[in-house]
Order: structure tokens, then sequence, then C-alpha cells
């Protein structure tokens, strides 16, 4: 399974999902492929990712965005806004 490739460790990059235990994010790769970056200028910009790291960010991804819960921004008024956890039914 890819996303055995995904680690997340609170003493590392404030404990967000990175690519074997580098200093990666998921959220870097993706990021980059949204930007229109091909999977070959990542491997050439990040030599020590494979392509199965690209791979498993996309499959974390989707894993994420499949859950039933998610964080939404409810504001209270123009200055302040608070997130908190509200499930899709």
């Amino acid at each position: 399974m890819l996303l055995d490739r995904i680690t997340v460790d609170p003493h590392r990059m404030g404990g967000l999902p990175c690519i074997r235990e580098l200093r990666v994010t998921v959220a870097t790769v993706l990021e980059q492929l949204a930007a229109g970056r091909t999977h070959d200028e990542l491997l050439c910009d990040y030599p020590y990712l494979e392509a199965a790291d690209i791979s498993a960010a996309l499959e974390f991804a989707a894993a994420r965005v499949n859950e039933r819960e998610f964080s939404a921004i409810v504001s209270l008024s123009p200055t302040s806004m608070r997130v908190r956890d509200l499930p899709i039914w």
C-alpha cells in the first residue's frame, strides 16, 4: 500500500503528513502538482523523492477528501472567525 510512505511525526514539520519521514510534506507535493509541475520535474527538483512517493501523496489526498468530517470556517463577525468540525450527513 502506498500510504505506508506517508508518515506523521509531531516533532517533524509541525506534525504535517510527510513523505517517508523526509522534510517534504504531502501538501508540498500536491501544491507543486496543482501548479502544473510534472512528476518528472518534481523528481528532478527533489532528487530524494521516488515516483511512488508522488503516487502516495495523491492516494493520501484522495483518502482525506473521502472522510466524513471536515473543518469548516464559520464566520461570526466580519473580524472574527473560528474553525469547528462539522459532520457531513
